[in-house]
C-alpha cells in the first residue's frame, strides 16, 4: 500500500458499457500537508494485442475498423488501422490473443511471444495491455477473419513492413499500440 494515500472513497458514475468511477482520496504532499483530490477512472478490463509478421514476404497483418472515439476527436471517417487486439474477458492473455487473431484476421497461430505489458492511458484508464508478436505464414490462414462472428466489421490488411512504418510518418497509422509494435519489430529486426 502507498502510505501517501488515505481515505479512499469510490463512486460509480456509469456502469453502462464499462465502468466509470470517481475516486476521492487524501494525498500526502511533499510539504507534509494532506490534500483531498479526486480522479475519474474508466475500467474496461485488460487486453492483449499482437503484431503478426512474415519475415519471408516482409509483411505484417493489421486490421482496419471504425472507432467512434477517433471520429468525435478529429478522425474524419473514424476508420483506424491497428494491430489485432481484444479484451481478455475471462481468458489469460495468450489464449485471448490467439482467439482474437483467429476472429479478426482469420489466422490460426500457435507460437506467440509476449514482449511486455503497458498501461496505455494511465491518467484515466485502468487497462493493462499485454503485447505479443508472432510470425505467420499463408498456410495458417483458416478463414477470412473480419470479426463477423463477434458482430464486428474488420478489414484485414496485409502490408509491406516498410510501407507500414512509413504510414506512421504520413499519419495513416495513428494507433499507439500499433506504432509501438511496428517500432518494436523494427528495433528488434523481426523482419530483416
Amino acid at each position: 500500500m502507498n502510505a501517501k494515500i488515505k481515505n479512499i472513497k469510490t463512486e460509480v458514475l456509469s456502469d453502462n458499457w464499462y465502468t466509470l468511477r470517481k475516486i476521492t482520496f487524501d494525498f500526502l504532499q511533499k510539504n507534509g500537508e494532506w490534500q483531498t483530490q479526486s480522479r475519474e477512472a474508466y475500467d474496461r478490463g485488460n487486453g492483449a494485442v499482437i503484431l503478426l509478421y512474415n519475415n519471408e514476404s516482409k509483411t505484417v497483418i493489421l486490421t482496419k475498423q471504425f472507432r467512434m472515439p477517433t471520429f468525435v476527436n478529429g478522425n474524419p471517417n473514424g476508420m483506424l488501422i491497428e494491430a489485432c487486439a481484444g479484451l481478455l474477458d475471462a481468458d489469460n492473455p495468450e489464449d485471448c490473443i490467439r482467439k482474437e487473431t483467429q476472429e479478426e484476421t482469420g489466422y490460426e497461430i500457435k507460437d506467440v511471444q509476449k514482449i511486455f505489458e503497458l498501461y496505455m492511458s494511465p491518467g484515466s484508464v485502468t487497462e493493462i495491455l499485454h503485447f505479443f508478436v508472432a510470425s505467420y505464414t499463408k498456410d495458417q490462414q483458416i478463414n477470412e477473419g473480419g470479426g463477423a462472428d463477434e458482430g464486428e466489421e474488420i478489414d484485414v490488411l496485409e502490408l509491406d513492413f516498410n510501407k507500414a512504418l512509413a504510414m506512421i510518418q504520413t499519419g495513416e497509422i495513428k494507433d499507439a499500440k500499433t506504432v509501438i509494435l511496428l517500432q518494436y519489430a523494427f528495433i528488434n529486426k523481426l523482419i530483416d
